[in-house]
């Protein structure tokens, strides 16, 4: 539950990356923006003062940038489905929540941003 765990927020990570359904948004590539909060314990890192208990949130920012910024896709859904895998291979990390902003979005009328957001949670095996 959300509630009783600590967040860790990236706000505004931009990539460019040549994701799209249209051929000219795969040739020219464009700016997307992205967003991620995590929801992890951090009382043992922070009562260890150590970084190994917690999430690095400057290696996770290359790792995402790397995922976003490789292997075009059409959707931004999609996007979001691949950042919120990254981030949930750290250990600490029990759920996320993924924006993709694409702020140069081919919509023939004035706008400020297009974005999807998605909520994922690490699975927990039963007993």
């Amino acid at each position: 539950m959300t509630d009783e765990l600590d967040s860790l927020t990236i706000t505004g990570l931009e990539v460019f990356a040549h994701h799209g359904v249209f051929d000219f948004e795969r040739a020219e590539g464009q700016r997307f923006v992205l967003d991620i909060t995590l929801w992890l314990d951090a009382a043992p890192a922070a009562a260890a003062d150590d970084l190994a208990q917690t999430v690095h949130y400057g290696e996770l920012a290359v790792a995402i940038h790397a995922a976003a910024a490789a292997d075009p896709v059409d959707l931004i859904e999609t996007l979001a489905e691949r950042v919120a895998g990254v981030v949930l291979t750290h250990e600490p990390v029990r759920r996320v929540r993924v924006t993709v902003h694409k702020p140069d979005a081919p919509i023939p009328l004035p706008f400020a941003d297009v974005s999807v957001s998605i909520t994922r949670s690490r699975t927990v095996p039963t007993a």
